[in-house]
């Protein structure tokens, strides 16, 4: 049993907390009408009623067909009751809903499937549907014409993997890639030639997915409002012997607060001071899901390209502001105080977003009291449930859109009656549902007949996007050529230019001529080119001859190596060629001069090397740190530490080395910090005539072999995240960071050292009996609040077990006790606020 008392703090203060609210009235159904008066929109728009229950109960997920059919997933099975009584029974549907009139309202459902058990995800293709349920996923299909699905194939046994509904894989996603994304998931689905394939991918959100024009990919979790990939699916896990840390789930905004305009007080934790403000209004994130970037341009230009969140706890719908720099993207929200859409009626809960051909941004609302699965509520939200009378009714359900104010009812015209080369001027539509859309028509129609024009339009074409798309299409419909490719890698626009990169990769493998020629070019055009692209030329060296790819990485790294993501790619393209590239970066000239992010370069390829296990090249690399002074040189100490990190973690059988390298018969000779790391690396080292393993001093001692993973896992985070303002050994940085070596910070109560790193820290700070203020330092350490519990975890590890540090592991769940007890902390703290707090160790 482990006690704590900063959550008992808070539980005891969100007692008096309630006992002090004015009690809540019950909140009973409106009528859509009743409904429609409860919104706060953003000025300038209105707010439309589509389909209401009958017609729609319990939405959760929702898309359009070609012909302006909205398909609407019914999840009408979840909680029947406050008991989930019922939970199983196979009530859920998909209906299919038509506006035969043009008035904007749908007036026309047909049930398309029913008898599924809690469906939650669905891809709309020219021939059936993609339909995922509690566990299995299905193409549906109707094969006799009557609207209605007669034929079942079954795709994924277990895609669902019997998980609760919030936290089971969800989306069915189509990327640009021509793949079937999903959040909580690690697949993705394709068909090809008729047949239906998966393949392992990277993990990604928890409910709901969408794509940028770009074709990056957005999602999110409960907590963490906006999260998305830099660089494409699949690329950063091709090496074995790294783990990266950067370009995907990457969070673009800290911000979590949110502003309702009702009490909320029907949350799962709203007995804990800083759920609920002083009105008994969500202060922040609890169930943030469905992330949608608008692509339209029915909505004013400003707000075209921004991501949208549902949060469905404070009924409200977040607008942010999405922007680039550089190699990443940020967020933000633009106007802190209001939200783009908010209600008064605490039944309205926005789950799902979605656009269609009239460019309207579509909001699935479940409408409902209880929105908290049964599995994971608490005695406070079943009695405020029960007690005001939100367990019932059920089956309800709207969906609406947002429009302009003079925005009028737009005709939509069926696309599937077009002629397949008229889906290609699709390509090029100012709006992104279209593009999208031509382009799966295409590629499902597959008509060779379609290949001029879409050759006519990569050469002619004046939309960037529409070139972009037209490459893709004819990647869909096995197509491509090395011609189209190289030609496109000269398109003046740099979305052109990445997708052809990619592009050209497969192709390599068959022409050896073209892969020289390739590596030849990237070389000439790589220091011209903007950062898209030259990310993209890190990502795509994985393919090139050696000597091009090692000189590409080192003269990419060399300029650009600040940024994480950067050195993550340039890693991942280098599988089993780490040793060749360090050698090479160990003599080159301009890699000589001392530089933090050469230095971190350097032990990312030497922790590479030793989780290869390659015996040759360790021994050679180790061979390498002679003793000759009392120190070494900083780019052999920095491989020294990347070699003892993942050496002190060791769990297999330690790599044989064919002699004892003259470094470890001399330990001695070298000062104390190399010292350190000499003995660590033997723990993972034998050689003939080793008579007994050499002790590690410090630096991960004492840890559990879980632990010794979160250490590893940790310094690699590290680098990334801290290693620029704290330095790469912990000593800090002048203008930025204090110390972290012996700092009271590090080795005092871990639960204050996570809400530092979940909330940030402003002011003074005194360490080792130094106050360190800005300027000496930066006034404002930021918050990393989106990184998650694991993460931060294996961060706050390994400082306090490095540099001489044995002050034992944090768990995972430590971080995410302390995340949801500090719930609504939305500024950084200070070092008195921190001193403030009453803590209480671990007992058994």
């Amino acid at each position: 049993m482990t006690g704590n008392k900063i959550p008992i703090f808070f539980f005891f203060t969100g007692i008096f907390f309630l006992f002090c609210q004015c009690k809540q009235e019950p909140s009973p159904p409106l009528s859509p009408k009743a409904a429609s008066k409860s919104f706060q929109l953003t000025p300038g728009f209105n707010i439309q009623l589509v389909a209401a229950e009958p017609m729609v109960e319990d939405p959760v997920a929702m898309t359009f067909d070609e012909d302006g059919k909205l398909w609407v997933v019914e999840m009408r099975g979840f909680m029947p009751n406050i008991d989930r009584e019922g939970e199983e029974d196979r009530v859920g549907r998909v209906s299919v809903l038509t506006d035969t009139d043009g008035d904007g309202q749908m007036d026309k459902s047909i049930i398309f499937i029913d008898s599924l058990i809690l469906p939650r995800a669905i891809a709309v293709l020219s021939d059936g549907i993609l339909i995922a349920e509690s566990n299995p996923l299905w193409f549906a299909e109707d094969t006799d014409g009557d609207g209605k699905a007669d034929k079942k194939t079954l795709v994924d046994s277990v895609y669902g993997g019997g998980g609760l509904p919030e936290h089971s894989p969800n989306g069915l996603w189509r990327g640009l890639d021509n793949w079937y994304y999903n959040a909580k998931a690690r697949a993705r689905y394709r068909r090809i030639g008729g047949q239906w394939i998966t393949e392992k991918t990277e993990f990604r959100g928890q409910w709901g997915i969408s794509h940028d024009d770009a074709g990056r990919l957005f999602y999110n979790y409960n907590w963490s409002q906006l999260h998305a990939d830099l660089v494409p699916p699949n690329y950063l896990s091709r090496n074995p012997h790294h783990s990266p840390t950067t370009g995907i789930d990457h969070g673009l905004t800290i911000d979590r607060k949110i502003y309702p305009i009702r009490p909320n007080p029907a949350v799962n934790r709203g007995y804990i001071p800083g759920t609920l403000d002083e009105e008994g209004k969500l202060i922040e994130f609890t169930a943030a899901c469905s992330p949608f970037v608008y692509r339209g341009k029915t909505l004013p230009k400003a707000f075209q390209g921004n991501a949208f969140v549902c949060e469905p706890s404070g009924n409200l719908v977040k607008r942010n502001v999405v922007t680039s720099s550089g190699f990443l993207l940020s967020a933000y929200d633009p106007s802190p105080g209001t939200e783009f859409l908010a209600s008064t009626d605490e039944r309205f809960r926005p789950v799902a977003l979605t656009s269609g051909p009239d460019g309207a941004l579509y909001i699935a609302d479940m409408y409902r009291g209880i929105v908290q699965h049964g599995a994971y509520m608490t005695p406070y939200l079943k009695e405020q449930s029960l007690s005001r009378k939100l367990d019932r009714p059920v089956h309800m359900g709207r969906i609406w859109r947002v429009v302009p104010e003079k925005e009028k009812t737009a005709v939509v015209e069926p696309l599937s009656k077009k002629a397949p080369v008229e889906w290609v001027t699709l390509l090029s539509h100012p709006d992104g549902w279209y593009r999208d859309t031509g382009q799966r028509l295409l590629v499902e129609r597959a008509d060779p007949n379609v290949i001029p024009a879409l050759r006519d339009l990569l050469e002619k074409g004046a939309e960037p996007l529409g070139r972009m798309h037209a490459l893709w299409t004819l990647e869909g419909m096995g197509a491509l050529t090395k011609e189209i490719c190289w030609s496109a890698l000269a398109d003046k626009n740099v979305l052109v230019q990445t997708s052809a990169l990619r592009l050209l990769e497969p192709l390599l493998l068959k022409d050896p001529t073209l892969k020289t020629q390739l590596g030849a070019t990237l070389l000439d055009r790589w220091e011209t080119a903007e950062p898209g692209m030259v990310l993209q030329m890190a990502l795509s060296a994985a393919s090139l001859e050696q000597a091009h790819k090692l000189t590409l990485l080192a003269a990419i790294v060399k300029r650009d190596g600040e940024a994480p993501l950067i050195r993550d790619a340039a890693l991942s393209s280098l599988t089993d060629q780490e040793d060749a590239l360090l050698q090479l970066l160990l003599k080159a000239p301009d890699w000589q001069t001392a530089d933090p992010a050469k230095a971190i370069f350097i032990e990312m390829l030497a922790s590479a090397i030793f989780n290869k296990g390659k015996a040759s090249e360790i021994q050679a690399l180790v061979g390498q740190f002679q003793p000759k002074s009392d120190t070494l040189h900083w780019q052999l100490r920095a491989a020294l530490n990347g070699l003892a990190i993942q050496a002190g973690m060791q769990q297999t059988a330690p790599v044989v080395l064919s002699a004892i390298p003259a470094c470890l018969n001399h330990i001695d000779l070298f000062d104390d910090a190399v010292q350190r790391q000499l003995n660590r690396l033997a723990t993972g080292l034998t050689w003939p005539g080793k008579k007994e393993e050499m002790a590690s001093a410090g630096n991960g001692k004492g840890l559990a072999e879980d632990e010794l993973k979160q250490f590893a896992l940790g310094r690699q985070q590290y680098l990334s995240i801290c290693a620029g303002c704290h330095g790469t050994d912990g000593r800090g940085i002048r203008r930025f960071a204090p110390p972290l070596v012996q700092s009271e910070w590090v080795l005092g109560d871990d639960k204050k050292l996570a809400l530092i790193l979940l909330h940030g820290m402003e002011g003074p700070v005194e360490v080792n009996g130094i106050k360190y203020d800005a300027p000496d330092i930066l006034p404002v350490m930021p918050s990393h609040s989106v990184i998650d519990d694991g993460d931060i975890a294996a961060i706050l590890t390994y400082i306090r077990n490095e540099w001489g540090h044995q002050a034992g592991a944090v768990k995972p769940r430590t971080v995410g006790m302390t995340r949801v007890s500090s719930q609504g902390k939305v500024v950084p703290w200070s070092a008195e606020e921190l001193k403030a707090l009453p803590v209480e160790k671990e007992t058994q």
